[in-house]
Protein backbone atom coordinates (compact mmCIF):
# COMPACT_ATOMS: atom_id res chain seq x y z
CA UNK A 1 0.00 0.00 0.00
CA UNK A 2 1.36 3.28 -0.67
CA UNK A 3 1.33 6.43 1.13
CA UNK A 4 -1.27 8.02 -1.47
CA UNK A 5 -3.56 5.50 -1.02
CA UNK A 6 -2.76 5.27 3.10
CA UNK A 7 -3.68 8.85 2.96
CA UNK A 8 -6.71 8.77 1.42
CA UNK A 9 -7.76 5.90 3.43
CA UNK A 10 -6.83 7.81 6.87
CA UNK A 11 -8.64 10.94 5.13
CA UNK A 12 -11.90 8.85 4.77
CA UNK A 13 -11.86 6.98 7.93
CA UNK A 14 -11.59 10.85 9.54
CA UNK A 15 -14.69 11.80 7.75
CA UNK A 16 -16.65 8.06 8.79
CA UNK A 17 -15.72 9.15 12.51
CA UNK A 18 -17.08 13.11 11.84
CA UNK A 19 -20.02 12.12 10.13
CA UNK A 20 -20.89 9.27 12.84
CA UNK A 21 -20.08 12.08 15.84
CA UNK A 22 -22.03 14.47 14.05
CA UNK A 23 -25.05 12.10 13.55
CA UNK A 24 -25.11 11.03 17.34
CA UNK A 25 -25.50 14.49 18.71
CA UNK A 26 -27.87 15.47 16.25
CA UNK A 27 -30.09 12.41 17.03
CA UNK A 28 -31.55 13.74 19.80
CA UNK A 29 -32.42 17.08 18.08
CA UNK A 30 -34.27 15.21 15.02
CA UNK A 31 -36.35 13.02 17.61
CA UNK A 32 -37.19 16.25 19.38
CA UNK A 33 -38.47 17.77 16.41
CA UNK A 34 -40.10 14.27 15.68
CA UNK A 35 -41.94 13.53 18.43
CA UNK A 36 -43.84 17.24 18.45
CA UNK A 37 -45.48 16.25 14.76
CA UNK A 38 -46.18 12.71 15.77
CA UNK A 39 -49.82 11.42 16.92
CA UNK A 40 -49.77 9.58 20.56
CA UNK A 41 -50.11 6.25 19.01
CA UNK A 42 -46.72 7.04 17.25
CA UNK A 43 -45.29 8.77 20.35
CA UNK A 44 -45.72 5.51 22.46
CA UNK A 45 -45.51 2.99 19.28
CA UNK A 46 -43.05 0.09 19.70
CA UNK A 47 -40.99 -0.36 17.90
CA UNK A 48 -40.13 3.39 17.86
CA UNK A 49 -41.79 5.36 14.12
CA UNK A 50 -38.85 6.61 13.02
CA UNK A 51 -40.78 9.25 10.75
CA UNK A 52 -44.54 10.41 11.61
CA UNK A 53 -47.32 9.10 8.98
CA UNK A 54 -48.50 12.31 8.53
CA UNK A 55 -46.68 15.87 10.18
CA UNK A 56 -49.83 16.58 12.65
CA UNK A 57 -49.18 20.50 14.01
CA UNK A 58 -52.03 20.22 16.67
CA UNK A 59 -49.69 20.04 20.01
CA UNK A 60 -48.52 23.35 18.51
CA UNK A 61 -51.86 24.35 17.74
CA UNK A 62 -53.10 24.48 21.41
CA UNK A 63 -49.69 25.85 22.73
CA UNK A 64 -50.78 28.84 20.73
CA UNK A 65 -54.09 28.63 21.66
CA UNK A 66 -53.98 28.25 25.26
CA UNK A 67 -51.38 31.00 25.31
CA UNK A 68 -48.67 28.88 26.47
CA UNK A 69 -46.56 30.21 23.76
CA UNK A 70 -46.41 33.28 25.34
CA UNK A 71 -43.56 32.14 27.15
CA UNK A 72 -41.31 32.05 24.18
CA UNK A 73 -42.05 36.06 23.83
CA UNK A 74 -41.33 36.26 27.58
CA UNK A 75 -38.15 34.68 26.95
CA UNK A 76 -37.15 36.74 24.09
CA UNK A 77 -37.92 40.06 25.55
CA UNK A 78 -36.33 39.20 28.99
CA UNK A 79 -32.60 37.64 26.99
CA UNK A 80 -32.52 40.39 24.55
CA UNK A 81 -33.07 43.29 26.51
CA UNK A 82 -30.56 42.14 29.04
CA UNK A 83 -28.15 41.01 26.93
CA UNK A 84 -28.23 44.63 24.85
CA UNK A 85 -28.14 45.94 28.34
CA UNK A 86 -25.35 43.99 29.58
CA UNK A 87 -23.14 44.28 26.26
CA UNK A 88 -23.24 48.35 26.72
CA UNK A 89 -22.32 48.56 30.32
CA UNK A 90 -19.96 45.55 30.09
CA UNK A 91 -18.02 46.56 26.98
CA UNK A 92 -17.63 50.55 28.78
CA UNK A 93 -16.35 48.41 32.37
CA UNK A 94 -14.10 46.23 29.75
CA UNK A 95 -13.02 49.30 28.08
CA UNK A 96 -11.77 51.25 31.62
CA UNK A 97 -10.47 47.91 33.15
CA UNK A 98 -8.39 47.81 29.63
CA UNK A 99 -7.01 51.12 29.20
CA UNK A 100 -7.30 52.54 32.39
CA UNK A 101 -6.26 49.50 34.82
CA UNK A 102 -9.35 50.71 36.95
CA UNK A 103 -9.49 48.63 39.86
CA UNK A 104 -5.78 47.70 39.58
CA UNK A 105 -4.41 44.23 38.14
CA UNK A 106 -6.57 41.94 40.15
CA UNK A 107 -10.19 43.48 39.62
CA UNK A 108 -10.70 41.63 36.29
CA UNK A 109 -9.92 38.55 37.98
CA UNK A 110 -12.68 39.59 40.92
CA UNK A 111 -15.47 40.09 38.59
CA UNK A 112 -15.22 37.01 36.63
CA UNK A 113 -14.77 35.06 40.16
CA UNK A 114 -18.46 36.15 40.84
CA UNK A 115 -20.13 34.40 37.54
CA UNK A 116 -18.79 31.53 38.98
CA UNK A 117 -21.24 31.28 42.22
CA UNK A 118 -23.79 28.95 41.98
CA UNK A 119 -26.96 30.72 40.71
CA UNK A 120 -29.05 28.36 43.89
CA UNK A 121 -26.55 29.90 46.39
CA UNK A 122 -27.91 33.44 45.54
CA UNK A 123 -31.45 32.64 44.19
CA UNK A 124 -32.92 32.59 47.28
CA UNK A 125 -32.10 36.02 49.14
CA UNK A 126 -32.44 37.67 45.39
CA UNK A 127 -36.24 36.21 45.92
CA UNK A 128 -36.81 37.90 49.60
CA UNK A 129 -34.95 41.41 48.12
CA UNK A 130 -37.27 41.13 45.10
CA UNK A 131 -40.35 40.37 47.52
CA UNK A 132 -39.40 43.66 49.45
CA UNK A 133 -38.98 45.45 46.21
CA UNK A 134 -42.04 43.94 44.60
CA UNK A 135 -40.06 42.87 41.29
CA UNK A 136 -41.92 39.18 41.53
CA UNK A 137 -42.89 38.11 38.39
CA UNK A 138 -41.88 41.44 36.44
CA UNK A 139 -39.95 42.22 33.28
CA UNK A 140 -37.96 44.90 35.03
CA UNK A 141 -36.98 42.56 38.26
CA UNK A 142 -35.58 39.23 35.64
CA UNK A 143 -33.97 41.86 33.00
CA UNK A 144 -32.04 43.40 35.81
CA UNK A 145 -30.55 40.01 37.38
CA UNK A 146 -30.00 38.68 34.07
CA UNK A 147 -28.08 41.99 33.39
CA UNK A 148 -26.22 41.61 36.42
CA UNK A 149 -25.57 37.81 36.44
CA UNK A 150 -24.63 38.12 32.92
CA UNK A 151 -21.99 41.51 33.72
CA UNK A 152 -19.14 39.56 34.83
CA UNK A 153 -18.48 37.05 31.83
CA UNK A 154 -19.20 40.59 29.25
CA UNK A 155 -16.98 42.40 31.01
CA UNK A 156 -14.05 39.77 31.16
CA UNK A 157 -14.76 38.73 27.30
CA UNK A 158 -14.77 42.06 26.43
CA UNK A 159 -11.49 43.16 28.22
CA UNK A 160 -9.61 40.93 26.61
CA UNK A 161 -10.61 41.89 22.72
CA UNK A 162 -10.02 45.53 23.90
CA UNK A 163 -6.65 44.70 24.67
CA UNK A 164 -5.96 43.22 21.30
CA UNK A 165 -6.35 46.57 19.73
CA UNK A 166 -3.53 49.00 19.38
CA UNK A 167 -3.26 51.50 21.24
CA UNK A 168 -2.10 53.63 18.11
CA UNK A 169 -4.90 53.81 16.94
CA UNK A 170 -7.01 54.97 19.52
CA UNK A 171 -4.49 58.13 19.96
CA UNK A 172 -4.62 58.64 16.44
CA UNK A 173 -8.54 59.50 16.80
CA UNK A 174 -7.75 61.62 19.49
CA UNK A 175 -5.66 63.67 17.77
CA UNK A 176 -7.92 64.29 15.25
CA UNK A 177 -10.24 65.48 17.70
CA UNK A 178 -12.13 62.78 18.97
CA UNK A 179 -13.60 62.83 22.39
CA UNK A 180 -13.15 59.57 24.45
CA UNK A 181 -16.78 58.53 23.74
CA UNK A 182 -16.05 59.16 19.83
CA UNK A 183 -12.98 57.15 20.06
CA UNK A 184 -14.77 54.02 21.77
CA UNK A 185 -18.12 54.38 19.17
CA UNK A 186 -15.92 54.69 16.18
CA UNK A 187 -12.75 52.94 16.94
CA UNK A 188 -13.18 50.25 19.56
CA UNK A 189 -16.39 49.09 18.58
CA UNK A 190 -15.93 48.21 14.89
CA UNK A 191 -12.62 46.56 15.22
CA UNK A 192 -13.65 44.37 17.94
CA UNK A 193 -17.26 43.86 16.84
CA UNK A 194 -16.90 40.18 15.66
CA UNK A 195 -15.73 40.11 19.93
CA UNK A 196 -18.74 41.73 20.35
CA UNK A 197 -21.32 39.48 18.53
CA UNK A 198 -20.03 36.24 20.05
CA UNK A 199 -20.11 37.75 23.31
CA UNK A 200 -23.37 38.72 22.87
CA UNK A 201 -24.79 35.24 21.41
CA UNK A 202 -23.73 33.30 24.54
CA UNK A 203 -24.29 36.23 26.94
CA UNK A 204 -27.91 35.84 25.13
CA UNK A 205 -28.17 31.76 25.60
CA UNK A 206 -27.31 32.21 29.12
CA UNK A 207 -29.91 34.59 30.02
CA UNK A 208 -32.35 31.93 27.45
CA UNK A 209 -31.17 28.91 28.94
CA UNK A 210 -31.68 30.00 32.76
CA UNK A 211 -34.55 28.05 34.55
CA UNK A 212 -33.55 28.41 38.38
CA UNK A 213 -33.98 32.02 38.26
CA UNK A 214 -37.31 32.09 36.27
CA UNK A 215 -38.70 29.46 38.43
CA UNK A 216 -38.63 31.46 41.81
CA UNK A 217 -38.96 34.67 40.58
CA UNK A 218 -41.88 34.66 38.62
CA UNK A 219 -45.62 33.23 38.47
CA UNK A 220 -47.78 33.97 35.72
CA UNK A 221 -47.19 37.46 33.83
CA UNK A 222 -43.21 36.52 32.93
CA UNK A 223 -42.71 32.62 32.64
CA UNK A 224 -40.56 31.53 30.43
CA UNK A 225 -40.17 28.88 28.48
CA UNK A 226 -38.24 27.03 30.72
CA UNK A 227 -40.41 26.55 33.37
CA UNK A 228 -43.43 26.49 30.79
CA UNK A 229 -42.44 22.92 29.78
CA UNK A 230 -42.06 21.95 33.63
CA UNK A 231 -45.77 22.27 33.59
CA UNK A 232 -46.74 19.03 31.18
CA UNK A 233 -44.50 16.61 33.53
CA UNK A 234 -46.99 14.65 35.99
CA UNK A 235 -47.33 12.03 38.83
CA UNK A 236 -49.31 10.18 36.30
CA UNK A 237 -48.33 10.54 33.01
CA UNK A 238 -46.34 13.37 30.77
CA UNK A 239 -47.60 15.28 28.20
CA UNK A 240 -44.74 14.52 25.46
CA UNK A 241 -46.61 16.10 22.51
CA UNK A 242 -46.38 19.32 24.24
CA UNK A 243 -43.23 19.11 25.75
CA UNK A 244 -41.28 18.07 22.72
CA UNK A 245 -43.37 20.99 20.65
CA UNK A 246 -42.79 23.65 23.87
CA UNK A 247 -39.07 22.44 23.27
CA UNK A 248 -38.76 23.09 19.67
CA UNK A 249 -40.56 26.38 20.11
CA UNK A 250 -37.46 27.36 22.45
CA UNK A 251 -34.75 25.94 20.51
CA UNK A 252 -35.59 27.43 17.23
CA UNK A 253 -34.76 31.13 17.78
CA UNK A 254 -31.04 30.17 18.97
CA UNK A 255 -30.81 27.89 16.02
CA UNK A 256 -32.07 30.87 14.03
CA UNK A 257 -29.47 33.62 15.64
CA UNK A 258 -26.62 30.97 15.63
CA UNK A 259 -27.28 30.66 12.21
CA UNK A 260 -27.48 34.74 11.67
CA UNK A 261 -24.19 35.19 13.11
CA UNK A 262 -22.60 32.30 12.55
CA UNK A 263 -19.27 34.49 10.84
CA UNK A 264 -19.17 36.52 13.69
CA UNK A 265 -19.45 33.76 15.84
CA UNK A 266 -16.47 31.68 14.89
CA UNK A 267 -14.23 35.09 14.41
CA UNK A 268 -14.95 36.04 17.55
CA UNK A 269 -13.84 32.70 19.51
CA UNK A 270 -10.69 32.74 17.50
CA UNK A 271 -9.85 36.72 17.35
CA UNK A 272 -6.64 37.15 19.54
CA UNK A 273 -6.13 32.96 20.00
CA UNK A 274 -2.79 33.38 17.69
CA UNK A 275 -0.35 36.15 18.21
CA UNK A 276 3.27 36.71 16.84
Amino acid sequence: MNVRTRSALKLGLRYAIAIAITLFFLFPIYWLFMISFKTADEIYAYPPVWWPSTLQFGSYAVLFRDGDADTVWNSLVVSGVSTVLAMFFGTICAYSLARFRTGGDHLANWIISQRMVPPIAIVFPVFLLYVWLKLVDTYAGMILLYTAFNLPYVIWMMRGYVLDIPVALEESALVDGCSRWAVIWKVVFPMCRAGLFATAIFTFVFAWNDFIFALVLTRTEVTTYTVQVTHYFGGQSNFWSKISAMSVLGTLPIFVIVGFMQRYLVRGISLGAVKG
